[in-house]
C-alpha cells in the first residue's frame, strides 16, 4: 500500500491560508493521477498484438479512469479559483521514483514490461485501499491515497462553510475529450464532493464492495485479478468458515509471459543505439 506524507493533511489556521493550502493539495492529487499514467501505459504497450487480451483490456480500463481522475481534480482546482499547472518541467515525473507526495522510502514506481510481479509489486500498491478484501492490508506509516481524498473532500466542505471558495470561472471546465467517459464539470461543493467520491471508489472500492458506482470493479482488484489469474465473484458459500463475500474463483484470467515485448526498464534517450539517428531524422524535420 503506497503511504503519502501525513503533512498533506495538515491545515493552517487561517482561511487564507488554508485555501492557498488546498490549491496545493489539489495540485499534489493532479500529479499522483497524473504519474499513475505512464507506468500503467507503458506496460500496456509491452505487450503482443493478440495475446494477453484479457489483461490489457482490463490495463486500458484503468488508464482511461486515471486520465479522468486527472481531468476531475483539474475541474475541482480550476473551480475554487486555483491554476493547475501541468505545463512546468517540474510536473513530468522521472522514473524510477516515487510518486508525488510520497514519504521518503516508499514505493518507487517503474516504467517496466507487464509481469504478474508487477502488477503486485508496484499497480497493487498503488491502487490498495485501507483494507483490501482480499486481506493484504499494511501497517505502514502515513495516509493512503483513499485518506487523502477524503481529507481534500472534508476541506472543501469546512472551507466553502466559512465563506464560498467556487469562484472560479466556469469556461475553464473540461468537458469534452473523453468519448466513453463523463466528465462532470465542477461548479460548486455538491458537484467536488461527487467528484472526489468517484475517484476513491473507482480506485478502491469500499470497504464492503470491491465495485465502483457503476458497477465495475475498482482499480485494485482489476490488478488483483491479473495477479491471481482468476476472476474476483460473489462468493457461492457464504457459509464457509471464512464468509469472504468475494473470491478470486471465476473465469481463468491467463496471464502469457510469451505474449509481452522485451521492452528495456525505464527507457531514457541514451537507452537507444539509434538515438544518433533519430536525432538527425529530427533535426531534418525542425
Amino acid at each position: 500500500m503506497i503511504h503519502l506524507d501525513r503533512s498533506l493533511i495538515s491545515a493552517p489556521p487561517s482561511f487564507e491560508a488554508r485555501l492557498l493550502a488546498l490549491y496545493h493539495k489539489m495540485q499534489i492529487a493532479i500529479e499522483i493521477e497524473h504519474a499513475t499514467i505512464p507506468v500503467y501505459l507503458y506496460s500496456l504497450y509491452s505487450i503482443r498484438e493478440g495475446f494477453n487480451i484479457e489483461i490489457a483490456a482490463r490495463i486500458l480500463s484503468v488508464i482511461k479512469q486515471e486520465m479522468l481522475h486527472m481531468s476531475l481534480d483539474c475541474n475541482i482546482l480550476n473551480a475554487i479559483g486555483g491554476a493547475p499547472k501541468i505545463d512546468d518541467p517540474n510536473f513530468i515525473p522521472h522514473y524510477p521514483g516515487p510518486l508525488p507526495g510520497a514519504i521518503e522510502g516508499g514505493l518507487q514506481v517503474s516504467l517496466s514490461p507487464l509481469s504478474k510481479q508487477l502488477v503486485y509489486d508496484e499497480f497493487m500498491v498503488i491502487e490498495s485501499p485501507e483494507t483490501p478484501l482480499d486481506g493484504d492490508a499494511s501497517d505502514a506509516e502515513g495516509i493512503t491515497i483513499g485518506q487523502f481524498y477524503r481529507h481534500l473532500h472534508d476541506e472543501i466542505i469546512a472551507l466553502n462553510k466559512e465563506q464560498n471558495i467556487f469562484t472560479g470561472k466556469p469556461e475553464l471546465q473540461l468537458q469534452t475529450g473523453f468519448p466513453a467517459l463523463q466528465i462532470a464539470p465542477v461548479t460548486d461543493e455538491a458537484s467536488a464532493l461527487a467528484a472526489i467520491e468517484m475517484i476513491v471508489a473507482q480506485g478502491e472500492g469500499t470497504s464492503m464492495s470491491p465495485l465502483d458506482p457503476e458497477h465495475e470493479l475498482a482499480h485494485y482488484y482489476k490488478f488483483a485479478e491479473i495477479y491471481y489469474g482468476r476472476a474476483l465473484v460473489p462468493n457461492p458459500d457464504l457459509a464457509a468458515a471464512t464468509k469472504t463475500p468475494w473470491v478470486f474463483a471465476g473465469h481463468p484470467i491467463a496471464f502469457d509471459p510469451a505474449g509481452v515485448h522485451p521492452v528495456i526498464s525505464n527507457p531514457s534517450l541514451v537507452s537507444y543505439d539509434e538515438q544518433p539517428r533519430l536525432l538527425e531524422i529530427g533535426r531534418a524535420h525542425v
